[in-house]
């Protein structure tokens, strides 16, 4: 891999990863709703999913789930229906709330959650069945392909750490407002389920 090839790499993970979807707004949701620490929490999750679809690629797996469109389409149902699983969550605590306002989630959960969702997420599952193998040498050998695998896999997963931290730390600026009026909690917790739900439609939509 040449120098022009991996500055061509960077710079369009940047574009794939910063473009907004499933893992990009959960982060974002959790910031605006309970604040810059559970976005962080939030994007370390998404990254961790990350490093595993890393080995993944590295160990030649995803060549398997490459060939097999049922397996990828149920990888797709299901982020759909977790996705989902989220929205309807938030919708019943919107309608359930108790005068104090909806306990914040810990961060346990939202960690587990953040994992899932990119586990699930098509877009994720792309990247490093279609994207990451054309950066690869073509005359590589096995092990020299699954080193390669594992430096770019690293390099995404650092510029996706970085991006997902600012969306985090943004979405956490502007949140600040949003979560100071308590009498819009009900309807915060709406905005977010609808958000999830639409992700979802949208994920079962591609197939």
């Amino acid at each position: 891999m040449g120098i022009a090839q991996l500055l061509g790499f960077a710079s369009t993970t940047v574009l794939l990863v910063g473009m907004p979807g499933p893992n990009n707004l959960y982060i974002s949701l959790r910031s605006l709703t309970q604040g810059r620490r559970a976005g962080v929490v939030s994007a370390l999750a998404i990254e961790t999913g990350t490093l595993v679809y890393v080995v993944v690629a590295a160990m030649g797996l995803a060549t398997v789930v490459k060939a097999s469109p049922a397996l990828f389409t149920a990888i797709t149902v299901a982020g759909a229906l977790y996705l989902a699983f989220l929205g309807v969550k938030m919708l019943k605590a919107s309608t359930s709330e108790p005068a104090g306002g909806v306990p914040p989630a810990p961060l346990g959960r939202i960690f587990r959650d953040g994992v899932v969702v990119n586990l699930l997420n098509p877009k994720a599952a792309l990247f490093f069945l279609a994207f990451l193998p054309q950066f690869t040498s073509r005359d590589a050998g096995p092990d020299q392909l699954r080193t390669e695998m594992l430096l770019l896999g690293a390099g995404a997963l650092v510029i996706g750490l970085v991006l997902d931290l600012c969306y985090a730390v943004g979405a956490d600026a502007i949140g600040r407002r949003v979560r100071s009026v308590r009498t819009t909690s009900p309807w915060r917790n709406r905005i977010v389920a609808a958000v999830y739900l639409t992700l979802a439609t949208a994920a079962v939509l591609t197939i």
